[in-house]
């Protein structure tokens, strides 16, 4: 499982160190694509695909579903680490979300996402704030059950 949040560095070609505990889950291949917050998805392979499983089932006449497949795989491209463990990011990628020269590397269970640093910040903030926390996940149902 993805867990925790690390801060590294992105080199002049874009590659990104991945956390050691991170790779061991990438040792089948990964793919990285265009997230939902303005950040960046980093999935295993077969994760991916069964994210593209659901996505493919979905109904090619609804115009949602056909923004969804967009957004996901047309910006998808296949990530190895390399000897160092790093990935490469590409460009394209890199520009949407606005990763320069640092990263911040979120675990998120089963995938990753890198956001650009004043981007988590952000994320951060909005996570900080209890009395909007309270609102917001008062709905979601966390409690176990018997």
């Amino acid at each position: 499982m993805f867990l925790g949040q690390y801060r590294h560095s992105l080199d002049e070609k874009g590659r990104l160190t991945i956390p050691a505990r991170f790779r061991e889950l990438l040792v089948d291949g990964a793919f990285i694509t265009q997230g939902f917050d303005r950040c960046l998805m980093v999935m295993t392979t077969e994760y991916f695909r069964q994210v593209y499983e659901r996505i493919n089932a979905m109904n090619l006449a609804d115009p949602t579903a056909r923004l969804l497949r967009r957004l996901i795989l047309s910006n998808a491209y296949p990530v190895e680490t390399d000897k160092v463990g790093r990935i490469l990011v590409p460009q394209r990628l890199r520009e949407v979300v606005g990763l320069d020269s640092e990263a911040v590397i979120a675990g998120q269970g089963e995938y990753f996402e890198i956001w650009s640093p004043p981007s988590w910040d952000e994320q951060m903030a909005q996570i900080q704030d209890t009395e909007a926390n309270n609102r917001r996940f008062a709905t979601l149902d966390l409690s176990s059950r018997p």
